[in-house]
């Protein structure tokens, strides 16, 4: 149920409006509904007002609205957070969304891009010089939020997470004032802002390291879903010695209606084996090989593609898809024995649609290279990270499918090595979470740094750290 609506005074509305260039949405605004819409079809929130930023002004004038108001305050980026936190219950959402500056530096290979920015975005601005950073593996995802999180992504095994791209961040503080953090300025804000994500403050700008990559090489292998024990044991053993070019993953999950799938395979369960190489074709034939003679796969896709091709590739399924209902479970894991695969293979069997997903991702790469100490990000030399999802479309199907996702999480507990990635921690975690996500030396620290940044949790519809 939906609190009673929240109504700000005319004269302060009519204040707000002498300072902000942007939008004002209220719930009287034809594109009301439009508006407050996230991502994850399962949230369902009515904020009192969505201010729509154009710029740092902007941004500075909704806080400043907000403090005077005593309102809770959400930030939207990209709207993509799995826990809805881009969107608040009668309050004010900092909508920050229009924000699409971004300018590329060639020669010095780097990125300025506002806070507004998806991933697709950004990286059509850098493709058109041959370069990219690491991004999501979903190219709807914002570019801020992914990156104050982490940033996993098709390239982090050679170039690290997004944060490890990461050179300065323009952040707006609860108190008002517009603040730069970097290596050089700000610098312990700036360890937090990397893996800490949108609890200092509102990130109104970042820049990001780039690197060559236009065509990459892609192998994708499909399996039915009765391999995945087979494939899960293989994709260890694969992926223990993969090339830091090489970015994998195994997905046990609905198979799209693709020619290289048989058409009687579509939209059942089945594994999916994917991994991008940037670099040479006969490397990348050579990486891929072990994984082509596999089973062999009922079908295969292997080719060189432009990188904007491999980014955008899953936008469409169920799991990366506006409109759906979402439920995720996740965590860091080792390498699985036969106990623990076969107690996945059980969950599996046990879902009560195509729609519920399984992903096991490998790290290590140029992310382990990078001290552990350097970051607000944790468990570096983590060598997996898995995630169950589940999707829906019908309101009806929630409840079974975010019982099975907490179930299938719960069942393999024993399995787990502690720790999660955090922009994957959804509504309603067990208390904690954050904490189990940090550790307790980070956590400490990044308390500090809240204490110093928003002691009175102005930020908290967040992955929240309370000062």
């Amino acid at each position: 149920m939906h609190q009673d609506r929240v109504r700000f005074s005319q004269a302060a509305l009519d204040a707000l409006r002498t300072n902000f260039r942007g939008e004002l949405i209220d719930p009287d605004h034809g594109r009301y509904d439009a508006a407050r819409v996230v991502w994850n079809a399962r949230i369902d929130r009515r904020p009192a007002l969505l201010a729509r930023c154009t710029g740092v002004a902007d941004v500075l004038a909704a806080v400043r609205f907000a403090r005077e108001q005593g309102a809770i305050v959400a930030v939207r980026g990209g709207g993509h957070d799995v826990a809805g936190n881009g969107v608040c219950e009668g309050g004010i959402v900092i909508d920050l969304s229009p924000m699409k500056g971004v300018r590329v530096d060639p020669t010095r290979r780097t990125v300025r891009a506002q806070a507004g920015l998806t991933w697709r975005e950004l990286d059509h601005e850098t493709q058109a010089f041959g370069l990219a950073t690491t991004g999501g593996q979903c190219s709807a995802t914002g570019v801020a939020g992914v990156t104050l999180g982490g940033g996993i992504g098709w390239l982090m095994r050679q170039h690290g997470l997004s944060i490890d791209n990461l050179l300065s961040v323009d952040l707006v503080t609860a108190d008002g004032r517009l603040v730069t953090a970097s290596a050089d300025e700000n610098a312990e804000l700036f360890w937090g802002l990397r893996g800490g994500g949108g609890n200092f403050g509102i990130v109104t700008e970042m820049e990001l390291r780039l690197h060559p990559v236009e065509q990459v090489n892609v192998a994708m292998v499909f399996h039915p879903s009765t391999r995945f024990a087979d494939a899960l044991r293989f994709y260890q053993s694969f992926v223990a010695t993969e090339p830091e070019p090489m970015t994998s993953t195994l997905i046990h999950i609905e198979l799209p209606a693709m020619p290289q799938i048989p058409a009687h395979m579509h939209g059942t369960p089945g594994v999916i084996i994917a991994a991008c190489y940037n670099g040479p074709n006969d490397a990348a034939e050579a990486a891929f090989a072990p994984l082509r003679a596999f089973g062999p796969p009922v079908g295969e896709l292997v080719s060189p593609m432009p990188y904007t091709a491999l980014q955008s590739m899953f936008d469409t399924a169920p799991a990366g898809a506006y409109g759906y209902g979402q439920c995720i479970r996740a965590r860091y894991v080792s390498t699985l024995g036969d106990e623990g695969i076969e107690a996945l293979a059980a969950q599996l069997r046990a879902a009560p649609s195509a729609l519920c997903l399984f992903e096991i991702l490998h790290l290590g790469g140029a992310i382990a290279r990078v001290d552990e100490d350097a970051t607000a990000f944790p468990r570096r030399n983590a060598p997996f990270f898995a995630m169950f999802q589940s999707s829906w479309k019908d309101p009806a199907d929630a409840e079974r499918h975010i019982r099975w996702t907490q179930d299938a999480w719960e069942a393999t507990q024993p399995f787990a090595s502690g720790g999660v990635y955090v922009n994957f921690l959804d509504d309603g975690e067990p208390a904690g979470r954050v904490q189990e996500a940090y550790g307790e030396a980070k956590m400490k620290r990044l308390a500090a740094l809240k204490r110093a940044y928003d002691p009175t949790n102005f930020f908290r519809l967040n992955k929240n750290i309370t000062p």
